[in-house]
């Protein structure tokens, strides 16, 4: 019997040993939560969801975030989750899940952070506690968005749910939404149709308005580069219209044997001054041959193409080859590029949208079906009609993805550029013009707006445009086109915290200043002022001084150059007087922000060395109330309670103190830093 005993207790000891062991082995993996650094944005990580842990010290005005709760993907996702209050400054780990864009995000002051506004962002994320949810798979390694090639890098998933881990082959079968793998980005990715959309949808018609119409005859004869004949024709909806032929051949001396840029461009400098072999882009090949498209240059893209009649057929036939070619070396996909197409002559219509063509070879046949429509060159209209109809999630918008106009233009067109662009671009587009055989010397009396380009693209660098100079040397901007268009690092431009602001300076002349000092403020404004691109349509500068009385020095449309401001500034004369701060800032108010442009950030800079003989506080809040964002810089014997109640919320971020005049130096790049810290207008992509 005690034999029998022991026996069973033996057996009871070894089952209950292989319990424990089997339970230690059935309890879950221990979440790895992969480091990020505080300036990684939502928007270069490719997970939708996933858990990451934040260093400390991310709450820092560098790093920038758009939103309230929701927040733009163009945000710090450390920052963010501090804002949000799910960490603090000492970091910690956060779940962050991806969702939709939102048509505004709304600026908010949060635990030390402060968040800013912004009209439209193609993707979101939201910020929890850096728990994992039951039954989703979290990457210990996160896969970022990259425009260089670079090996996809592989980590393991680990599942969290209350039963045992099952095997790796139920795992994926059992996996729940949302599903993240390293091997396949295009699971991110909406899958466009595949059955191309029949419909063509066309904007309002305007009425027909009687103007001159050109229409062009190019010859290639003996070694000459180009002949042109334009004739000008009424405009007449009963006339038939009539292609003259065109013969050619080509010379030696060809543009087309022009050397060209391909793999770095250069401000200033024409596509044809720089030099290539163009027997590449003669025959485009994808930049990545993947079944899903080139996954390094995910964008989606718009081409405007000139359907008027001024291009006549054949170059029509060579806009649809260069489009095709285009189509060819972008490879596009569902997880690269795609590409629509909107005509545009008198009203714009659309070819095909983002969504109909998921492959190049099928968008190119597409392409060569396209028949022109004719009329006028109204880009402005075109420009306005994308910016409002092509990209919606209906049409294909992917949200995660940049997006990118390039407008083809035949000469110049007929109508105005300059409003449309803006805002496009302030709506998140990145915009390219190809422009194709500029105006000749005795045609430049029709143009509409002259230097129209540098009005509607992103600054004036010369990288968001090319020029070619015969229809005939199209072909050779294909491969520099489809690099810059590729290049999402730099896709970030359209208006930026240096070209998109009405920046007035309120300066205190009184006696207490000085000549010697004045001379000083005045090489300070003038610091801050060369830091940013000045022109009509970009940074506008204006300036007040003030005494008991105030002088309007000169208003934002008075200068349009950075030198002509500069000179401006050099010229003010020291007034010397009593200190009138409150009057002052009610002046600039009304002589200068009142005639801001729309959509311009208006941005007041004061400058002053004592205390105001009047209120302040009531003038300042009304300036704010009115879209004024006010930084105040206080010299010596300046008050600091009225510095704070002049300055914008925080006031911390927007006022400055300093001992003596010779220091404003010192805060020339720290003011301009903030200015674009809080920049709230579109980022570009």
């Amino acid at each position: 019997f005690l034999t029998l005993c022991l026996s069973v207790l033996g057996v009871f000891l070894t089952c209950t040993y292989t319990a424990k062991e089997v339970t230690k082995k059935t309890k879950k993996a221990k979440l790895y939560a992969p480091q990020i650094d505080c300036d990684v944005k939502a928007g270069k990580i490719i997970n939708p969801e996933f858990i990451a842990k934040c260093p400390p010290g991310c709450q820092d005005v560098k790093y920038r975030v758009y939103g309230t709760d929701i927040y733009a993907s163009f945000s710090s996702v450390c920052s963010a989750a501090i804002h949000s209050g799910i960490i603090d400054n000492t970091g910690g780990k956060i779940l962050v899940q991806k969702v939709a864009g939102h048509s505004g995000y709304r600026g908010s002051f949060s635990n030390g952070v402060r968040s800013l506004s912004l009209p439209r962002w193609r993707e979101s994320f939201l910020v929890s506690e850096g728990k994992p949810r039951k039954g989703v798979t979290y990457p210990s390694t996160l896969e970022y968005s990259s425009s260089k090639s670079t090996a996809v890098k592989s980590g393991k998933y680990l599942e969290y749910q209350s039963s045992p881990a099952p095997t790796p082959g139920t795992q994926m079968a059992t996996t729940p939404t949302p599903t993240t793998t390293t091997t396949d980005p295009s699971t991110t990715v909406p899958q466009p149709n595949t059955t191309p959309a029949a419909t063509r949808t066309t904007a309002a018609p305007a009425k027909s308005r009687a103007g001159l119409h050109r229409v062009r005859d190019m010859a290639f004869r003996g070694t000459s580069t180009s002949a042109s004949i334009r004739n000008i024709l009424r405009h007449n909806t009963d006339a038939q219209r009539q292609e003259p032929v065109a013969t050619f051949q080509r010379a030696a001396s060809s543009p087309v044997h022009l050397a060209m840029e391909i793999d770095s461009w250069k401000p200033g400098l024409s596509l044809f001054d720089t030099g290539f072999s163009s027997k590449e882009e003669l025959n485009p090949k994808p930049l990545e041959s993947i079944s899903q498209g080139n996954q390094n240059c995910k964008v989606d893209l718009s081409f405007l193409m000139d359907g008027s009649w001024s291009i006549g057929k054949r170059r029509f036939q060579l806009q649809k080859r260069f489009l095709g070619n285009v189509a060819q070396a972008l490879g596009i996909g569902s997880a690269g590029p795609l590409m629509g197409i909107v005509q545009y002559g008198d009203d714009p219509s659309t070819e095909f949208n983002l969504k109909t063509y998921a492959n190049s070879k099928d968008l190119r046949n597409a392409i060569e079906k396209i028949q022109q429509k004719g009329g006028l060159s109204n880009v402005g209209k075109a420009l306005s009609f994308v910016n409002k109809n092509f990209f919606l999630d209906a049409n294909g918008n992917r949200g995660g993805a940049p997006n990118v106009v390039v407008v083809i233009v035949d000469g110049w067109p007929t109508d105005r550029v300059e409003e449309a662009s803006r805002l496009a671009r302030e709506s998140g587009i990145n915009i390219f013009f190809v422009t194709v055989e500029a105006a000749a010397q005795s045609e430049k009396q029709n143009v509409i707006e002259p230097n129209f380009v540098d009005k509607a693209v992103c600054r004036t660098s010369g990288f968001y445009s090319i020029h070619v100079p015969s229809w005939f040397s199209l072909h050779k901007a294909v491969q520099p086109l489809v690099k810059r268009v590729c290049d999402t690092d730099r896709l970030a431009c359209s208006k930026t915290c240096l070209n998109a602001a009405d920046i007035g300076f309120v300066i205190d002349g009184s006696s207490s200043v000085g000549t010697g000092n004045f001379r000083t403020v005045l090489q300070f404004v003038a610091n801050i002022s060369k830091e940013f691109e000045i022109s009509d349509t970009d940074t506008r500068i204006g300036a007040v001084q003030y005494t008991y009385e105030q002088r309007l020095e000169f208003s934002f449309d008075k200068y349009s150059t950075k030198q002509d401001v500069l000179n401006a500034i050099k010229r003010i004369s020291y007034w010397s007087g009593g200190t009138s701060t409150g009057a002052a800032i009610s002046y600039a108010s009304e002589q200068l922000f009142s005639k801001s442009k729309p959509n311009k950030r208006k941005i007041m800079i004061l400058i002053t060395d004592g205390r105001s003989y009047d209120d302040v506080s009531l003038p300042a809040m009304a300036a704010h109330q009115n879209g004024v964002i006010a930084y105040s810089v206080g010299v010596a014997w300046a008050a600091p309670d009225e510095l704070e109640a002049i300055a914008s919320d925080p006031a911390k971020e927007h006022s400055f103190f300093v001992d003596e005049f010779d220091n404003l130096y010192r805060y020339v790049n720290q003011l301009i830093q903030n200015i674009c810290t809080e920049f709230n207008s579109q980022p570009r992509n």
